[in-house]
């Protein structure tokens, strides 16, 4: 079973939709708080500001959206209000670490530079899974014409790709390199994730 066919079976039950909708806020919170931790104290340009306002506005979008599908559900994001809780609040810390270790051994950064590095490189693959999920997720809203919308965050991600990529120009002209290992590093923690996901619904996953 592939990514829509996930998609399909959770949108089709309210009380599944509604989690899901409620993991994606939690991951897009989780992401925003993460850019502010990265933040140099004094070095703060204006995409970087940018990113984690429209980070913090997706989590409150989605957050929103659970209303139209049902009242009182997911008030927050305790793990009975989530699916596949373990590997959803663990994805991206572990994207994090896993991508800090890299720059460690290969470029040798630390501290400041080396949170700044691993921001750029985490960042850039999540907005490269956040341009493949929301639109599988839009398109099976719109055919089975649900009241829930994700086009604006879909429109916004694709914005951030673009900001991440020149960004990652301007860190090293070897970025394409480094880039490609964050997105594999991110890849296996998606398909963790999708495991996790399948094996909760008794589905099963195939990349």
């Amino acid at each position: 079973m592939e990514l829509k066919d996930i998609l399909e079976q959770i949108v089709a039950d309210p009380n599944q939709h509604a989690k899901w909708l409620n993991t994606l806020s939690f991951m897009e919170n989780s992401g925003a708080r993460k850019i502010s931790a990265s933040e140099d104290k004094e070095k703060v340009n204006l995409i970087i500001l940018k990113h984690a306002a429209e980070e913090h506005r997706h989590a409150y979008y989605l957050k929103k959206q659970i209303g139209k599908i049902g009242e009182g559900l997911c008030e927050n994001y305790e793990n009975q209000y989530l699916l596949a809780q373990k590997a959803s609040k663990y994805y991206l810390n572990n994207l994090d670490v896993q991508v800090c270790k890299y720059l460690k051994k290969e470029l040798q950064l630390s501290g400041a530079d080396l949170r700044f590095a691993a921001y750029l490189l985490v960042t850039y693959a999540i907005e490269v899974r956040a341009d493949e999920l929301y639109p599988v997720y839009q398109a099976i809203l719109t055919e089975t014409a649900s009241k829930v919308m994700v086009k604006s965050i879909i429109l916004e991600e694709e914005g951030h790709l673009e900001e991440m990529i020149h960004q990652l120009k301007l860190f090293s002209s070897n970025w394409e390199i480094h880039a490609a290992i964050a997105v594999n590093i991110e890849h296996q923690l998606f398909e963790n994730w999708m495991q996790s996901l399948a094996q909760e619904l008794n589905l099963a996953f195939i990349d």
